[in-house]
């Protein structure tokens, strides 16, 4: 349970397992988890309670430290495969991100044009129009989506506020394709709560939103990292492979990470 905060808006690059060299931005205060999720098994601990209203950091100041650090890589001839929203909960709550992409946009086309822009997210702020339309414009545009069954997810990501996984999966289909849905299978138990969402039950309802969804990819993967709460269990590599069959099978490409 040792999990941890990025104490930096700009971090990296790290080698990532799903993205290669990626530099990342946290676009939430460093001394603090803001998140309308608060995923069992996050690496970035539990989500406080309260109101996360102030500590972003300015759009201004994200494109002087993103600038800075892309023209340090440029001039050290270093590599880049992505430029990462990421950090300490979920990006697209910061109030300026859509002016943010546009900067990042414009950063990455002068220093790294080869490196792909990608946002992980949540997917909890699609319904609204512009963050809609600002995810657009990410190269790789990556949606959270850890069951299809709302009793399970509401174990598995406790979403703050009004939820409805109806209305989440219909945005989803509105991206037409604009999308990877990523999905951490694992299994535990806690508060007397057993969670699996590798059942056959599960995995029949996931790939039923998959097939209407039809995003561009899947990506799966298990637990890799300490978990916000005790008693869960990363699942095998065997495991992940037999769940990323039946999605192939639906014409529909699968990166697996153990």
């Amino acid at each position: 349970m040792a999990t941890f905060l990025f104490d930096s808006i700009i971090f990296g690059p790290v080698w990532s397992r799903r993205l290669g060299e990626s530099l990342g931005i946290n676009l939430l205060p460093a001394n603090r988890k803001v998140c309308n999720f608060n995923c069992i098994y996050c690496e970035c601990g539990l989500t406080p309670l309260e109101n996360p209203g102030s500590g972003f950091p300015d759009a201004m100041e994200v494109k002087k430290l993103l600038g800075s650090r892309l023209q340090e890589m440029k001039e050290k001839n270093e590599y880049l495969d992505s430029i990462t929203f990421a950090g300490n909960g979920e990006p697209t709550l910061h109030p300026e991100f859509a002016r943010i992409m546009d900067d990042v946009l414009e950063l990455r086309n002068h220093y790294f044009p080869q490196a792909s822009i990608t946002v992980l997210s949540n997917a909890t702020l699609i319904g609204d129009q512009n963050i809609f339309n600002t995810l657009l414009k990410a190269d790789m545009n990556i949606l959270k989506l850890d069951s299809a069954i709302e009793e399970t997810l509401t174990h598995i990501n406790c979403p703050k506020g009004n939820y409805s996984l109806s209305d989440i999966l219909h945005s989803m289909k509105l991206f037409k394709g604009r999308l990877i849905i990523q999905t951490l299978f694992f299994r535990g138990s806690y508060n007397g709560i057993t969670i699996d969402n590798t059942t056959k039950t599960e995995v029949i309802a996931w790939l039923a939103a998959l097939r209407n969804i039809q995003p561009e990819s899947v990506m799966i993967y298990s637990i890799a990292r300490d978990t916000a709460l005790p008693g869960l269990e990363s699942i095998s590599s065997r495991e992940l492979e037999q769940i990323a069959g039946q999605v192939e099978a639906l014409g529909i490409r699968t990166q697996v990470t153990p």
